[in-house]
């Protein structure tokens, strides 16, 4: 059974004519989306790409985002928009506002992501959307290590719904609050710069179009991307029977495992989703999810299964509704610690998948290797201080009739920074990156394979290292009689470590392992014509391709 939505009447030439401006708007986001990786200052914005950016309309509904970002902010970035403008109403903003918060419980639930919203004014007197950008900023202060804190308070500043921009002036005050308090302010507000100048273009180009089509053409295109877009989730919808279906998942946590409880209810063309039963919050590690970001990873892994061609936008979600209980782990009450959230709520479509894989196979994927952070902290070469973040990605899961891509993040879509930029910009020598044989769960359609990374002072001092890891106790599970994937591993010098700050020291090699993506079907079922490629390819061992895919030694 096809359980995305069905075939489209032909459309009309009105349709055709709204189609052609929804077109537009997405090839003006990717135009923004361009300029600002082009024109930022941290890594982490130029190379791994750890932002979004999404056209709003005068209601603050997301209608249009570039082709490439990170998916999950732009299911949160609406709502924060209308979060900040609960503080600033829209009838007291004026042309040249910008406002800027990193609340996590306003935001995407930790406070390195900064978001900044532009209202874009006609004649600089009426609202006709907003240009919202969220990115992962370089550093917000507090604890260098990321799994650790005990609260919000330790993590570093938090801004409350501002101003950055008053009537097109910057609000110095503000600037110099961030400067203050972050450890690479010439990098954070160098980003910030680089955000605004994208938006400001965004703003241009949007009131071209409101110009030519008119501001009535405008919401109606807005209200045609919505309605299209909610019709194709409940299709999609309908076609999963109606039920009840449960899905669990196991995390790493930090001083303890954290386990996920899902119960996923299909009712006609809604759905809804219900963590109770999940593991409480901690109080001792920085692994805490809000329930922004746990509706937002959720919305994220039924979009890519139930709706994947349309572009992301808020008419896709509202026939799915999200619930857990205030206290758990996916409901973290102010003020816990959340930095490193992504540990758990990357962890949302593990559960899901698990869930619909009882009734909707075709649709779902093993889980993946997820992703790891890496910070290496150095000076630049005039003796600033500079950061040079990498993100790499293990092993992708796998789906019915496609294997797993290697080291891709999923959900999200990061970049690891190229080797040459590590190189270039920071403190070590990259000694190796290649897949890691055998990391990708088997099956009938394999998972992705993990990667190794190895590095090395290229000086005589050591290298300050942060690192968030992931999947090193409990690896990506299979489905459907798919294996796990291969779990991760921390060493220097071939001796594992615990994922906390360390300094490598001239000489020493530090190998990062990162866990594959698992495996789904029976893995007698995969064909031999696919176990002879991995074969060649050295992605699996011959010792893996003989007890496992049951091929014959020669």
């Amino acid at each position: 059974m096809n359980y995305q939505a069905g075939a489209q009447p032909a459309p009309s030439g009105h349709a055709i004519d709204l189609q052609i401006q929804w077109d537009r708007l997405t090839s003006m986001m990717d135009e923004v989306d361009a300029i600002l990786l082009r024109t930022a200052f941290s890594t982490i914005v130029s190379e791994s790409r750890d932002y979004a950016i999404v056209l709003l309309d005068r209601h603050a509904r997301s209608i249009a985002q570039s082709q490439i970002c990170v998916p999950a902010f732009t299911c949160s970035l609406p709502s924060a928009t209308r979060s900040m403008l609960k503080t600033f109403p829209a009838k007291t903003l004026v042309d040249g506002d910008i406002l800027i918060t990193n609340d996590p419980w306003l935001c995407h639930g930790h406070l390195p992501d900064l978001y900044i919203v532009m209202p874009v004014f006609k004649e600089g007197k009426s609202i006709v959307g907003y240009i919202a950008t969220a990115a992962h900023i370089s550093d917000i202060g507090g604890r260098l290590d990321e799994l650790n804190a005990r609260d919000l308070y330790e993590e570093g500043l938090r801004i409350p719904p501002s101003k950055l921009y008053e009537a097109g002036k910057p609000n110095q005050q503000l600037i110099r609050i961030m400067e203050a308090n972050v450890r690479f302010p010439r990098l954070v507000l160098g980003d910030v710069g680089a955000i605004v100048g994208a938006a400001k273009i965004g703003a241009e180009r949007y009131l071209s179009l409101v110009d030519e089509y008119g501001e009535t053409a405008m919401d109606a295109v807005a209200d045609f991307i919505l309605e299209r877009s909610a019709t194709a989730m409940r299709a999609a919808i309908a076609e999963i029977p109606d039920g009840d279906y449960e899905g669990a998942a196991i995390c790493d946590g930090v001083t303890s495992p954290t386990n996920i409880k899902l119960k996923l209810s299909v009712r006609g063309e809604t759905m809804h989703l219900d963590y109770t039963g999940t593991s409480p919050q901690k109080s001792d590690a920085a692994v805490n999810v809000v329930m922004n970001v746990t509706h937002a990873h959720s919305l994220l892994a039924l979009k890519c299964s139930l709706c994947p061609d349309l572009p992301n936008n808020e008419g896709l979600f509202g026939p799915i509704s999200t619930y857990a209980p205030e206290g758990s782990i996916l409901n973290a009450q102010f003020p816990a610690a959340v930095r490193a959230r992504s540990r758990t709520s990357f962890h949302t479509h593990t559960a899901i998948y698990d869930a619909l894989a009882k009734v909707a196979p075709r649709i779902v994927q093993a889980t993946s290797g997820s992703f790891w952070s890496l910070r290496f902290l150095c000076n630049d070469d005039e003796g600033h201080p500079f950061i040079v973040h990498v993100l790499p990605n293990g092993g992708e899961g796998a789906s019915i009739g496609i294997d797993g891509h290697s080291t891709t993040a999923f959900p999200g879509c990061s970049m690891i920074t190229p080797a040459e930029i590590i190189e270039a910009n920071g403190p070590v020598l990259v000694c190796e990156r290649s897949l890691r044989q055998d990391s990708g769960g088997a099956g009938e359609y394999r998972g992705g394979l993990g990667q190794t990374i190895r590095v090395t002072p290229r000086g005589s001092e050591p290298v300050r290292i942060t690192i968030r890891p992931d999947r090193t106790k409990y690896p990506a599970p299979g489905l459907l009689m798919g294996h796990d994937g291969g779990i991760g591993e921390l060493l220097v010098d071939d001796v594992s470590i615990e994922p906390n700050p360390f300094s490598l020291k001239p000489g020493e090699i530090f190998t990062l392992n990162l866990p594959g993506g698992g495996g789904i079907g029976n893995p007698l079922e995969r064909s031999s014509d696919r176990v002879e490629r991995d074969l060649e390819l050295g992605l699996i061992s011959m010792d893996a391709a003989t007890s496992i895919y049951g091929r014959q030694r020669p």
